[in-house]
């Protein structure tokens, strides 16, 4: 049971670090739309 956990361990790590870099890599793609992006979910609470 314990070698298991460290390979699950390993893979969460994995899949989190894929996760982030991706969303970095799409943030800096819409870094010049994010007002427009507030200003958009300012009106859908409205």
């Amino acid at each position: 049971m314990m070698d298991y956990t460290i390979y699950i361990i390993l893979g969460a790590l994995f899949l989190v670090y894929l996760i982030v870099f991706i969303g970095n890599k799409r943030g800096q793609k819409r870094r010049k739309s994010r007002k427009f992006m507030e200003g958009k979910r300012k009106h859908d609470r409205q």
